[in-house]
């Protein structure tokens, strides 16, 4: 059996064995550790460590607990139920306005958090009834919660940004900014969507009249919505635009946006020692995960590299260029990882795939790694949506009024895959999208 062939098998044993329910740590270091001592030997155990070791060093993945820090104080703070309520007041009689807001909404936290699962589950509970209570049909409630909490991993600061940087060894506030507009044009897709749909079937969100002492008073809901935007807004400028100024790199900035979020908790007199240990807590179990998976992974691609396992990859990629372009490639690259992610996590991908293919995609195919990795970027976002295994629908059924089926939230999703979809093809066809912020800050 010829080295080239055992890194295939070594794939499929992994993939088999993620797909059986297998722990992801686990199955990558074990099956790094087995096909390693089958292909080096015991070689393969004196250069093990150290490729851990250069993994766990880098600094740059402080960002990561950090980040996980910020969302999750956040969460704890009451941000997310006053800018719902607050938009929600707003946009109301707009047609789809309780949806639009949700959008905004979900961009807003996603700027500021990052944090996927706080933010479904903060608007699954509190925007999904609201919605449902107005007429809003089932399937677009859940639906927009589910893609508007997904935005946080692509509109920066990200997690899925941080990582990708990383991996592809790239800056991350470069990843950063070239992450805004793609974001942006995924927000305005969104609410296009919402606003169309509501307008050819006014039954499916019809618009909310003004009946409460709230909406009465413009000039207190203009103070209202002023007070629930500041605090979002005030991280967002602590954290990227430090990051964007040259000020503060993304490690630094994180801890910028860390104090921010403690600073906008003590205001809402949500802080104390006991919302610090949950805190904590969760930032500890959140970021364990990570980096455990970043070790196996790590231990995973020194033993495919070793049996030539990215050649393997490269000859199949080139054996299906040969008489297209390199626009081919990239579309069964993206196809790929967008079916990947119907049975594996956002981290598993990152971390299995992104070092095997992006190096080949950059360096063979001469595509640009900035771009490259917002398309991965926009590509893996589907995977928080795409069943069986999308965790936005796992976070949302868990929260979501017992008359809300499973059936409702898998159906409402799929106009937002599409979405998604096109997004991604945008970003394709026009590269400039994700290329032109970081060269103009690379001008000044």
């Amino acid at each position: 059996m010829g080295s080239e062939y055992l890194a295939g098998w070594m794939f499929l044993v992994l993939t088999l064995l993620l797909m059986l329910g297998f722990p992801v740590a686990c199955t990558l270091m074990g099956t790094a550790i087995f096909f390693g001592f089958i292909g080096s030997g015991l070689e393969f155990f004196e250069l093990l460590p150290l490729r851990i070791w250069g993994a766990v060093k880098n600094v740059v993945l402080i960002a990561v607990p950090l980040f996980v820090f910020m969302g999750v104080t956040l969460e704890k703070s009451g941000l997310a139920e006053e800018l719902l309520e607050t938009m929600g007041l707003v946009f109301r009689r707009l047609k789809g306005g309780l949806a639009i807001s949700t959008v905004l909404v979900g961009a807003l936290l996603g700027a500021s958090t990052g944090i996927v699962g706080a933010t479904v589950v903060t608007m699954g509970l509190l925007a999904v009834p609201t919605m449902l209570r107005h007429g809003y049909k089932p399937e677009l409630a859940t639906g927009t919660v589910c893609a508007s909490g997904t935005l946080g991993q692509i509109i920066p600061p990200s997690i899925v940004l941080v990582l990708l940087a990383t991996i592809v060894q790239i800056p991350v506030g470069d990843l950063f900014m070239a992450a805004v507009l793609p974001g942006m044009i995924l927000v305005f897709l969104y609410m296009t969507y919402i606003f169309i749909i509501a307008t050819i079937k006014p039954e499916i969100a019809p618009p909310v009249t003004i009946d409460t002492e709230q909406g009465q008073d413009k000039k207190l809901l203009i103070k209202k919505a002023l007070c629930a935007l500041f605090p979002p807004l005030f991280l967002i400028i602590a954290v990227l635009g430090s990051i964007f100024a040259g000020i503060a790199s993304p490690t630094e900035a994180a801890s910028v946006g860390c104090l921010g979020a403690i600073l906008l908790a003590a205001c809402n007199r949500r802080f104390n020692l006991t919302i610090l240990k949950e805190v904590s807590a969760t930032t500890t179990r959140l970021t364990c995960m990570v980096f455990i998976i970043l070790v196996g992974a790590n231990a995973f691609g020194l033993t495919f590299r070793e049996l030539e396992g990215d050649e393997l990859i490269r000859t199949f990629l080139f054996g299906i260029a040969e008489g297209y372009n390199k626009w081919v490639v990239l579309a069964i690259v993206m196809g790929l990882i967008f079916l990947i992610g119907f049975v594996l996590d956002f981290i598993e991908i990152i971390f299995i795939h992104v070092p095997v293919l992006v190096p080949i995609l950059v360096d063979d195919f001469g595509f640009d790694p900035l771009w490259i990795c917002v398309l991965l970027a926009v590509n893996l976002q589907t995977s928080f949506m795409t069943p069986p295994f999308g965790f936005s629908l796992f976070y949302l059924k868990a929260v979501t009024p017992p008359q809300v089926t499973t059936g409702h939230i898998y159906r409402g999703i799929i106009p937002f895959i599409f979405i998604q979809l096109i997004g991604l093809l945008i970003v394709v066809l026009w590269p400039q999208l994700a290329t032109w912020l970081p060269t103009i800050a690379y001008t000044r």
